[in-house]
């Protein structure tokens, strides 16, 4: 990285408009997660960083000229593109999190000491964490599979949304008041869910850092400059 690369992201970190703040997004196949990324505007409006290495494995996948077929997917090529694109997203993250910049970072939520392991370290250097659970039935999630272009097999469908299930009352306890569930099956009114969850990440995105370490780390950044 060049210097005045540094120096811009140095610029970009102390006015952040979501410095500190990290936001995990989870929810089952076919949650609509990305579609509740869109419209609450977090990576636009509130300006966080979008992490998410499904996203990354597509664009590896169209580049190898491979269709996203549930036999094209678990291949040995696919997977390791899929470990190609873990290991981008996870040296995004790192610069992210070394800039302290505001971050959603996109997952199925299936593993729950994972998540709240990589939750608990970006506590520890001064951030505050939330979850959006996008949730939905399991009669949802099998439908908007079916209509994937990047479908799985149905038995994959099923364990995914259970394991899935299992965590919400976890997560719930680990992130409190920060623990944002919205209800996006196809019978639910996804609308008033967005405008929900768009206040409550608003309220909590633009509240100031709260942690002496956070508020440490600014002070410090101000005054080198």
């Amino acid at each position: 990285m060049k210097i005045h690369d540094i120096t811009e992201s140095l610029e970009e970190g102390i006015n952040d408009p979501g410095i500190f703040k990290a936001v995990f997004l989870a929810g089952g196949p076919g949650s609509g997660k990305s579609f509740v990324v869109r419209d609450t505007g977090v990576t636009t409006s509130m300006g966080l960083k979008l992490l998410n290495s499904d996203s990354a494995f597509e664009t590896y996948m169209r580049w190898a000229e491979m269709e996203p077929t549930p036999d094209n997917i678990m291949s040995p090529a696919g997977q390791e593109l899929r470990d190609k694109a873990k290991n981008v997203v996870q040296k995004q993250t790192a610069h992210y999190t070394n800039e302290r910049l505001g971050i959603v970072l996109d997952g199925t939520g299936k593993d729950y000491e994972k998540i709240t392991s990589q939750a608990t370290r970006l506590k520890k250097i001064g951030y505050e964490v939330a979850m959006v659970f996008v949730n939905t039935d399991i009669e949802t999630a099998r439908d908007r599979n079916e209509k994937r272009q990047r479908s799985l097999p149905e038995d994959m469908i099923v364990k995914m949304w259970s394991d899935v299930q299992k965590n919400i009352g976890r997560f719930a306890s680990y992130f409190n008041e920060h623990m944002y569930i919205m209800d996006n099956s196809d019978s639910a009114d996804s609308v008033a869910g967005t405008n929900e969850i768009y206040k409550r990440l608003t309220q909590f995105i633009k509240s100031p850092p709260k942690s002496g370490i956070a508020q440490n780390w600014i002070k410090k950044q101000q005054s080198s400059r």
